[in-house]
């Protein structure tokens, strides 16, 4: 691609997007090397120079510590290389890597998310395979049998992102769900959760009782994060869930046919979004709820008025950790797999198989590209993999008769103010390559993350005891279908499938979308007697914008990627 850029779309999208870029100096002083972790594959010594090296993520970090944390000051002495990371702000993913391919200049690493086509599309990043063939041993040992997986397509063997999702992830806990207080769980006698209804009667119940917090502000039933684009998490996916299927993004493919459709259509979501509509409409939902920034939906939850939420921990857990910094554990939150009613069960669990989906890429414009293969590779060495996830020995843990143990310091800091233990440990920050998932043994006998059922329990607070002892419990988990009850899905999970930019089923697929964000939002906050006539408006908006025509090509890609990964 020429370096030709169209001024008018650059200026558009300059001023709806910025980067933020965190850069720190080389440090000169670092810390002691883990000990316990086993042997792992090696590769040729690295170059130490120094080099700052660019990294474009599409996932904001507020907890991003510039290299200034312990282990960012470990990793620029071991590696020579300074991590300079870039997020979007004040737009969105898609805006920050349409202005890289708009421009045809791009950072030497990317985290594109689920704008990878796009640049590969554009010619921006490398092939992999040869440089792992020759510098990644580690990585290889990583992905292990689902190495095929990583292929770009049937038509393209490239390997043009290293996903960083966990191999051979087991999950002992959960972190989705419908969240609720534990203070209102307690003042109405640990009723039973299990359908919206439930959910519901305990909101609301907690509210007559104590309509405002002790510092007289009024409560909030129920807040969504859906001013933003985690509409998708906040407002859509849950219908997904409480009526019996997996997260597939937005669509929802048959099992037993693998023919798609996009999941607003089925029957079974309507009547979930009836029910939201009747949470407003008994004023239980923030009206403020599609219209509220993230800032704004985190310093409600933060304020510890809301009782209620429908969400992912991850989206919620630095306004949660704010709550723990305080001490007001009774306004953070149990996680429960609402149903719309006991005919339906929770399918958060279903299993996939490994994900090879969002991942880190080299970019055509990078400095040295066999250097950050190597950097990528010692990441996912033993060594590497132990340091992003547990720290330093004997600063953040220490081995006791063969097993790491987290000093009981360093454990508080991080159950109760994890943000500000994220920014000094840098523990969670660099998990930027290939690495096993939780519950997989390194060599010396120990898990490769610090989560696993001990570590989970030792991590709880005593609200999350307490309450989890009320419904007889150990983890959240519990509360969940075991992880065999559904049979696993061929073809992984249909969010992590791409449409080919510039396609036409892209431009359908982005219709769909602006209708979805201005239709279910309108449904909801509709008067009861309306919602019916607003939802079938969405429903024939869907159709005019030729969603068939979508469904069909999405079941195709489901159907490719069935046979691919059979190959």
């Amino acid at each position: 691609m020429k370096k030709q850029v169209k001024s008018a779309l650059l200026m558009m999208l300059a001023l709806t997007f910025v980067f933020v870029t965190a850069c720190s100096k080389p440090s000169n002083s670092g810390n002691g090397a883990n000990e316990g972790t086993g042997t792992s594959t090696e590769t040729a010594e690295p170059s130490l120079e120094p080099i700052t090296i660019r990294l474009a993520s599409g996932d904001n970090n507020p907890t991003w510590d510039d290299m200034n944390s312990d282990i960012g000051k470990y990793i620029k002495e071991k590696t020579g290389i300074t991590l300079k990371q870039e997020f979007p702000i004040g737009g969105s993913d898609s805006d920050m890597f349409a202005l890289m391919v708009a421009s045809d200049d791009y950072p030497d690493l990317v985290m594109p998310k689920g704008n990878a086509s796009k640049l590969v599309d554009a010619g921006a990043l490398i092939d992999l395979r040869p440089l792992i063939e020759e510098f990644g041993p580690n990585l290889k040992k990583v992905y292990g049998e689902y190495f095929n997986r990583l292929r770009w397509s049937k038509d393209d063997d490239a390997i043009y992102t290293l996903p960083i999702s966990g191999v051979g992830q087991t999950y002992f806990d959960a972190g989705g769900g419908f969240q609720l207080q534990h203070q209102a769980l307690e003042s109405g006698g640990y009723p039973e959760i299990k359908t919206v209804k439930d959910y519901e009667a305990a909101i609301k119940a907690f509210l007559e009782k104590n309509p405002t917090t002790e510092d007289g502000q009024p409560r909030i039933g129920m807040s969504l994060n859906g001013g933003e684009w985690q509409i998708l998490i906040s407002v859509t996916n849950p219908a997904f869930y409480a009526t019996g299927a997996p997260d597939d993004g937005e669509f929802y493919v048959n099992q037993d046919t693998l023919e798609a459709i996009m999941h607003y259509q089925r029957p079974e979501e309507r009547e979930y979004f009836r029910w939201l509509n009747h949470m407003n409409d008994i004023g239980l939902l923030d009206k403020e709820s599609f219209v509220q920034k993230y800032d704004q939906y985190k310093a409600k939850i933060a304020s510890g008025r809301v009782v209620g939420l429908i969400d992912q921990d991850w989206d919620y857990a630095e306004a949660q950790n704010a709550l723990k910094a305080e001490g007001k554990f009774g306004a953070t939150y149990a996680r429960f797999p609402v149903t719309l009613n006991e005919d339906f069960e929770d399918h958060s669990f279903q299993g996939t198989g490994y994900l090879a989906g969002y991942g880190v890429g080299i970019t055509k414009d990078a400095q040295d590209p066999e250097r950050l293969v190597k950097f990528l590779d010692w990441l996912a060495s033993d060594e590497g993999q132990v340091l992003v996830q547990w720290g330093i020995e004997g600063q953040h843990y220490n081995v006791v008769d063969g097993k790491r143990v987290i000093p009981e310091e360093v454990q508080n800091l991080k159950s109760n103010d994890n943000n500000t233990f994220k920014k000094t440990t840098g523990i969670g920050n660099y998990l930027i390559s290939a690495r096993y998932g939780d519950g997989v043994l390194d060599p010396s006998g120990n898990y490769y993350t610090t989560t696993f059922p001990e570590q989970i329990q030792t991590a709880y607070s005593d609200e999350d005891k307490k309450t989890l002892k009320a419904y007889g419990k150990t983890v959240y988990k519990d509360f969940w279908p075991a992880d065999d009850a559904f049979p696993e899905r061929k073809y992984g999970a249909a969010w992590i499938l791409p449409f080919e930019t510039g396609s036409q089923a892209n431009v359908i697929f982005q219709k769909t979308q602006d209708i979805m964000k201005k239709k279910i939002p309108e449904a909801i906050l509709a008067k009861p007697s309306d919602f019916d006539r607003i939802y079938d408006e969405f429903l024939a908006d869907l159709e005019k914008a030729n969603v068939k025509k979508l469904n069909e090509e999405f079941t195709k890609m489901v159907k490719d990627r069935v046979e691919l990964w059979s190959e």
